[in-house]
């Protein structure tokens, strides 16, 4: 016989399924689905209609119901893919609409506080000598390490107290945050659907629930980015800051999953060679440090 937990996680899952898969049918178009009807114009609401979805995914109208009402828990995985193609989720919402579909047992214990390995420090300081900000999130997207260049770059995380080291209340609550992203709204839907995944991949984290409650509380716009049920993984590409000290400048991005822990990622950032940009950068490590420190090492704290 389940237990009541095993059952509230079951509805919760189907609720998000079912969530996930509304939001999503409701972003894509009929002309974008490769549909072609002369009364489509004529539409109020732009979405696909739920008997066109499962017309492109191959089910039939009364099953793709049952699972974007949550009155459904079994999806087999070449239906979830026939979904993720009709709907033309990229590969972090295809692996998304699996996880919600098949969720984590349940934690027993609590998870174990996340550290850095060595080898992550020391390539922190590498970075750092080399003019590269680097930082690297755990699970929530707390802040879990960054070398003196990011910190100068972002903000110091380690200044502040370690329930407030988190990437997504900074962005949300921090006003710092508002000005120094030069399209913070981007940044923040971002912030927002990297949150979302992590979400799915954590249903029965108590930490994360409470962090989406605080910003659910204190911003509007967290509520509206969240309400909108978008997942965002990110792997490579830029971002433009407008710093208090050096002004304008854009930097590339990688992100790396150390091999210890696949719920941490590391950031590097880069600048064009010979740019405003690197000149900027360069300035900034530079800022107000004496020649014997001129390495910045990472000071090793959680």
């Amino acid at each position: 016989m389940r237990d009541a937990g095993s059952m509230d996680r079951e509805h919760h899952t189907s609720t998000s399924m079912a969530e996930f898969l509304r939001s999503a049918r409701s972003r894509l178009t009929p002309q974008e689905a490769g549909l072609d009807d002369p009364s489509l114009s004529r539409r109020r609401v732009s979405g696909l209609r739920r008997e066109e979805l499962a017309r492109l995914a191959g089910v039939s109208v009364d099953y793709y119901t049952r699972l974007e009402q949550g009155r459904s828990r079994s999806a087999s995985a070449e239906v979830l893919d026939a979904l993720a193609t009709a709907l033309h989720l990229d590969d972090a919402e295809r692996s998304h609409l699996h996880t919600l579909a098949r969720p984590q047992p349940a934690r027993r214990r609590r998870p174990r506080p996340q550290r850095i390995d060595p080898a992550t420090w020391d390539l922190l300081d590498t970075l750092q000598q080399a003019g590269r900000p680097a930082f690297v999130l755990g699970r929530r997207l707390d802040v879990l390490a960054h070398n003196q260049l990011a910190g100068r770059l972002i903000t110091d995380f380690r200044a502040l107290p370690a329930a407030e080291r988190n990437q997504a209340r900074f962005v949300f609550l921090d006003p710092h945050a508002r000005e120094l992203y030069r399209d913070w709204a981007h940044v923040a839907a971002d912030t927002a659907a990297m949150l979302r995944l992590d979400a799915g991949r954590h249903p029965d984290d108590p930490a994360l629930s409470a962090l989406v409650g605080e910003l659910s509380i204190h911003s509007q716009e967290f509520r509206h980015f969240w309400s909108d049920n978008k997942v965002h993984r990110r792997t490579t590409g830029t971002k433009d800051y407008h710093h208090p000290l050096v002004g304008d400048l854009t930097v590339t991005y990688q992100a790396l999953t150390p091999a210890d822990d696949p719920d941490q990622i590391l950031f590097i950032y880069g600048t064009e060679p010979g740019s405003p940009s690197e000149t900027s950068l360069r300035l900034l490590a530079g800022w107000g440090m004496e020649p014997a420190d001129a390495k910045g090492i990472t000071a090793r704290t959680p």
